[in-house]
């Protein structure tokens, strides 16, 4: 159970909506969206708040770990060095206990990061680490390795009208009619100044991330879907193997689908310590099955961000197929 002092300092904190969770924070949360006049009367669905490193750090290091399950799985807490440690309680309040001398906003990262991705599996959504648009009233989501070019893709379809759904994380969930749905998650992207630049984009308005002397946080407000899309793709980005030059989509057998589901799970390694093994595996099963899951290709060299945003939207219309 949440202690009293957090849950004293959360009582009148800024109220933000992410992931499709009312959250209650004392700790500013700037690039989330507020909740709004609209939102659901009654206590929010997650609240966070600061606490003393000290005890947390001492329940941690008794279980030999830095990332570990308490209380017979109901509390999961996590240690970055230098940094902060996390406490996530019964999926519903977060604690973030900053390190003496750490950097607040490197604490602030982890915690729209590594920490909202623990509470999301918790919470039975399965956060993919990409980025997802909408098209058409569909949402398409990007994934791949670092620097496959997620972002960039769809920042190019922002770009011509589309709406974001999520950068880096995009959580999917099963919508009452059993179908999965990709909540949005808050409007503001990660591009490279490399992609800056491609799209015609000047760097200078945006902040870069934290330490990321060319990465840059992109805000997209006008341009952000903030409501549940039902997900109908999801394609894996790589580069194009038999001919260098090629762009399109290339189908993946069963098996595949499947393992680009799991692969590219967003902090897939907390898994295990979570205890979701079997969760996880019928979670991207069962979402695979019914979605297209498809490889992206793209040419080994070039900037093809916007050749790929056409695809997509042909393959959309039923242009392309795999």
């Amino acid at each position: 159970m949440i202690d009293a002092a957090l849950a004293e300092r959360t009582q009148t904190a800024a109220v933000y909506r992410a992931f499709g969770l009312d959250m209650a924070s004392a700790i500013p949360l700037p690039e989330l969206p507020p909740a709004g006049v609209g939102r659901t009367a009654g206590a929010p669905d997650v609240t966070i708040g600061t606490a003393d490193p000290a005890p947390l750090r001492e329940e941690l290091e008794a279980t030999g770990s830095n990332f570990s399950l308490t209380r017979e799985g109901s509390r999961f807490l996590f240690l970055i060095p230098d940094t902060a440690v996390y406490c996530i309680d019964e999926g519903r309040h977060i604690a973030v206990a900053p390190l003496p001398g750490a950097d607040p906003e490197k604490v602030r990262v982890y915690l729209l990061g590594t920490c909202f991705g623990a509470l999301l599996l918790l919470r039975g959504l399965l956060p993919l680490h990409g980025s997802a648009v909408v098209v058409d009233g569909r949402a398409y989501a990007f994934v791949g390795d670092s620097g496959a070019g997620k972002s960039t893709l769809a920042a190019a379809l922002v770009a011509m009208g589309h709406r974001l759904l999520s950068d880096d994380v995009v959580a999917v969930t099963a919508g009452v009619d059993g179908k999965p749905y990709v909540m949005p998650a808050y409007p503001q992207q990660k591009l490279w100044r490399e992609s800056l630049d491609g799209l015609g984009m000047q760097a200078s308005p945006y902040r870069t991330i934290y330490r990321e002397t060319e990465k840059f946080a992109v805000p997209v407000e006008g341009r952000f879907g903030s409501e549940p899309v039902p997900l109908a793709g999801v394609f894996e980005l790589g580069r194009s193997e038999s001919d260098g030059e090629r762009i399109g989509v290339g189908a993946l057998p069963v098996l595949e689908r499947l393992r680009v589901m799991l692969q590219h799970t967003y902090r897939q390694a907390l898994i295990p310590r979570l205890g979701l093994v079997d969760w996880h595996f019928r979670a991207a099963s069962g979402i695979a099955s019914g979605i297209t899951v498809a490889r992206l290709f793209r040419p080994s060299a070039g900037f093809t961000a916007r050749q790929l945003a056409e695809h997509i939207i042909r393959f959309d219309k039923g242009g392309a197929t795999v």
